[in-house]
């Protein structure tokens, strides 16, 4: 699409947003940020463009003489695609573009594109280290934190884009193509958004739409959801598996990691590559990004010596499963990036230690039985914050687990926690919740624990 001149809208001031804009700005385009929230003031989201970018912006409701002007649409991730303000466009005939549809108009190089309901940041960033460890120009982006908008006009023939992409931002994509796509897992989330399971998989799906028998998909064999798309997805698929044996692929047997019949291995059925001590992560989570995150290195040609040196130095991300001190006996873990039940299974899964556990906050219509069952008896006391606090007590009551203690704050469930945990126990932040309501976001909520911590 020509937006040369073309008056391009874009919705939400958030990094997204003003990354849009940059890129539209870059393009010769003439981009209106705009954002219905009437508190924000026009000095204030003008000050977060750089002074050479030339944007309209508008605040509050938009005038129906600029709606009539404008060619194209781009959302920010945090606006449903069901938004009337979006479908107000879409009846018109309008064109609705994502950050990432927009990125990927501009981008140069290859691009690695990696989903799932759990792992995407740790798998994203093991990934864009193994690149950077073996290539020259290597971009790591989206859903991390880094928007795709920013680097596109960066990338060269030869760039790798690493890119974390959210269902939220998938929702809107068009030709977006990766040469590697990787969909780690699919399991209830964002229900308040997507509705339900089939509609948020096939959202997830749309990360390969466009991929051909040229590209690759790399997908858990141990997700219903994945492995069922892998029959027709119509990218070459590479299936990982942390329970059984493949005769092509990666996986985990007992605590040795195999590999059969892919990338620089095709001439031998079956190799033992590396073990889990080899890692410096915990949990059977991690493993399986590890595999999944080897599938897409040796995809892109990376040889597998270099891949596995990686590996054996790359540390936890921040706020999953992050180790953060040991005060008092008391060995203490961030894992604030756990929003949903499916995360925190596998935050409380990692622990070996008696577990002072914190629980709960904003209500994203999930259902918390799979996640209190996996307690299995590491749970010595339950702390529960937030909003979805009743609810969780509820189910975990059901389930046998008494020792639950309500807090009102979230300063309150620390103090608590200090007073419960004895030398030789864990302390697990890990709510099974998103942070809305108490935090602007996770990554909040997991430094105020750390600081707690550290300061203890």
């Amino acid at each position: 699409m020509d937006l040369q001149g073309k008056k391009v809208l874009v919705i939400g001031t958030g990094i997204s947003g003003i990354g849009a804009v940059k890129l539209l700005s870059f393009a010769g385009a003439a981009p209106i940020l705009y954002d219905e929230n009437k508190k924000l003031e026009e000095a204030a989201v003008r000050n977060k463009l750089p002074a050479e970018v030339n944007a309209e912006i508008v605040i509050g409701s938009l005038p129906k003489e600029l709606e009539e002007e404008i060619v194209l649409v781009v959302p920010s991730p945090g606006v449903p695609a069901d938004a009337a303000v979006i479908e107000g466009f879409r009846k018109r005939g309008i064109p609705v573009w994502g950050e990432i549809e927009l990125a990927y108009a501009y981008a140069k190089g290859r691009l690695i594109a990696i989903t799932g309901t759990n792992g995407k940041t740790t798998t994203t960033s093991l990934v864009g280290k193994i690149m950077e460890d073996y290539y020259e120009s290597v971009y790591i982006v989206g859903n991390i934190g880094n928007p795709y908008t920013e680097i596109a006009p960066e990338t060269k023939s030869d760039t790798i884009t690493v890119a974390e992409i959210s269902s939220f931002q998938l929702e809107t994509t068009q030709t977006f193509r990766p040469q590697v796509s990787a969909i780690l897992n699919i399991t209830p989330d964002h229900l308040d958004r997507h509705y339900t399971m089939e509609n948020y998989a096939a959202v997830k799906e749309r990360i390969a739409k466009n991929q051909t028998k040229n590209d690759i998909c790399v997908l858990n064999y141990e997700n219903e959801y994945t492995r069922a798309f892998g029959g027709r997805c119509s990218a070459h698929v590479i299936f990982f598996s942390s329970v059984r044996k493949l005769e092509r692929g990666i996986y985990l047997e007992g605590e040795d990691i195999y590999i059969a019949g892919i990338g620089h291995e095709q001439d031998d059925n079956r190799r033992k590559i590396m073990t889990v001590y080899d890692m410096n992560l915990v949990g059977l989570c991690n493993v399986e990004n590890i595999m999944a995150a080897i599938a897409i290195a040796l995809s892109m040609e990376v040889p597998l010596e270099n891949i596995l040196s990686t590996i054996k130095r790359f540390k936890a991300v921040e706020h999953r499963i992050e180790f953060v001190a040991t005060k008092n006996g008391v060995d203490y873990y961030n894992d604030s990036k756990g929003t949903n039940p499916d995360a925190a299974i596998q935050g409380i899964r990692a622990m070996s230690k008696p577990t002072v556990l914190i629980g709960g906050g904003y209500d994203k219509h999930s259902e918390y039985d799979d996640w209190i069952e996996a307690f299995e008896g590491k749970v010595k006391c339950f702390v529960l914050i937030g909003q979805t606090a009743d609810k969780i007590e509820e189910c975990a009551i059901k389930h046998g687990i008494s020792n639950i203690i309500r807090a009102d704050s979230f300063d309150e469930a620390l103090k608590i926690c200090t007073r419960e945990a004895k030398s030789g126990d864990a302390v697990l932040l890990s709510p099974a919740c998103a942070s809305w309501g108490m935090f602007p976001n996770y990554e909040v909520r997991g430094n105020m624990f750390k600081d707690y911590v550290n300061n203890l």
